[in-house]
C-alpha cells in the first residue's frame, strides 16, 4: 500500500510499505481522510517520535475492512473515527484518571504507524462508530475536535466569560466555537493573518485584530487562550489575562520556547496558568458534537490533497496557507 513516511528530520515521502495485518483486538481502517496537525511538523523537525522512520498522521477516519479474531464491537463495513492515544493503563497518572499524561505514553502516528497511508491498524477500542449521516472524509477533523474539549474541561468556565484567543488556525477556530456554545458573553480573537481572521468574523467572533491593543477592554479577558505555540503570543496572552482569570497554553510550542512570568501579579491578581495535552476523555463527546453539527466541515477544511502530495501538503501547511489540510488516500 502507499503510505507518507517521514524517514529523517526535515525529509517526507510517499512510498509503498506492507498492507497492515490486525493483532486479535485490533482493526484495519481503509483510510477516508486524515489531517495534518501541528504534531506533524515537530515529527518532521525530529520532536514528539521517540524514533524514524514513521508513518504519521494521528486524525483520520475510514471504514473498517479488517477485524482481528476476538473483535465483535465493530464489524466491517462500519465507519469510524479514530482515537490515536495509546495508554498503558497501569502507571500512576493512568490510574489517577490522567490518562493524557501517562509515563508511556504513546498514540497512533506519533509512535506507531498512523494514518496518512491507504490503511492503518488501530485498537477496537479506540474506533469510534459513525452516524450514517456523517461523511468519514470529514471525520478526520472529530481528534482535533476532541482535544478543544479536553481544553475546555481544563478551563471549567464560567457562564458569561470574556475571552480572547491567540490564533485563528484550526485549534483556535474550534475553541471559539465552543466558546460561543459554552456562555461566553464576549470572544475576540486575533491573529497576523488577515485570511484566518476573516473565516473567524464568518463563524461570529465578536471582534478581531491583528493585536489586542486594537480591541477594547483595557481590563483584560477573564480567559486568554493561546491557541498557537508562538513565545511572542504566549507573552503577550500572559499580559491580558484579567484578575482572577485563566491563562491555557493551548497551542504546542516547540522544546525551546520560553517565556516571564510575573510571580506577583499572579499572586495578587490570582491568575490561573495552565495546560490542557491532547485528548482525555473526550473523544467520544467530540464525535457526538460533529455528528451534532458543532463544526461546519466545508468552513474547516480548506483543502482536500491528495496522498501522493503528502511532502507538498506539509510544506503548505507549515507556511499557514489555509485551514485544516486533509490528505485523502
Amino acid at each position: 500500500m502507499k503510505a507518507a513516511v517521514i524517514e529523517s528530520v526535515g525529509r517526507a515521502v510517499v512510498t509503498d510499505v506492507p498492507d497492515p495485518t490486525p493483532g486479535p483486538r485490533q482493526v484495519v481502517v481503509e483510510v477516508a481522510a486524515c489531517g495534518l496537525c501541528g504534531t506533524d511538523l515537530h515529527i518532521l523537525q525530529g520532536e514528539f517520535a521517540p524514533k524514524l522512520p514513521i508513518v504519521p498522521g494521528h486524525e483520520f477516519a475510514g471504514e473498517v475492512v479488517g477485524v482481528g479474531t476476538q473483535v465483535t464491537e465493530v464489524a466491517v463495513g462500519d465507519q469510524v473515527a479514530v482515537d490515536p492515544s495509546l495508554y498503558c493503563y497501569e502507571c500512576r497518572y493512568c490510574r489517577a484518571g490522567h490518562n493524557n499524561l501517562c509515563e508511556r505514553w504513546a498514540a497512533i502516528g506519533v509512535t506507531t504507524a498512523g494514518g496518512a497511508a491507504q490503511y492503518a491498524v488501530a485498537p477496537v477500542a479506540n474506533c469510534v462508530k459513525l452516524p450514517e449521516h456523517v461523511r468519514t472524509q470529514d471525520a478526520a477533523l472529530i481528534e482535533p475536535l476532541s482535544c478543544a474539549v479536553r481544553g475546555y474541561d481544563v478551563l471549567q468556565s464560567r457562564l458569561g466569560a470574556h475571552v480572547l484567543i491567540y490564533g485563528s488556525g484550526t485549534m483556535g477556530l474550534m475553541m471559539l466555537e465552543l466558546a460561543k456554545r459554552t456562555g461566553a458573553a464576549s470572544v475576540d480573537m486575533v491573529d497576523l493573518n488577515p485570511t484566518r481572521l476573516e473565516t473567524a468574523r464568518g463563524l461570529g467572533v465578536s471582534a478581531s485584530a491583528a493585536t489586542p491593543d486594537e480591541l477594547d477592554r483595557p481590563q483584560g479577558w477573564d480567559l486568554v487562550i493561546d491557541a498557537t505555540g508562538n513565545a511572542a503570543a504566549i507573552q503577550d496572552g500572559l499580559d491580558r489575562v484579567s484578575k482572577a482569570g485563566t491563562f491555557l497554553q493551548f497551542g504546542v510550542a516547540d522544546y525551546a520556547t520560553r517565556v516571564q512570568i510575573d510571580p506577583y501579579r499572579i499572586y495578587n491578581q490570582e491568575i490561573t496558568i495552565t495546560g490542557s495535552m491532547a485528548v482525555l476523555h473526550s473523544y467520544e463527546r467530540a464525535a457526538e458534537l460533529f455528528a451534532n453539527g458543532v463544526l461546519d466541515p466545508d468552513v474547516f477544511i480548506s483543502d482536500r490533497i491528495e496522498l501522493e502530495r503528502y511532502p507538498e501538503a506539509l510544506e503548505q501547511f507549515a507556511a499557514g496557507v489555509g485551514r485544516k489540510i486533509v490528505v485523502v488516500p
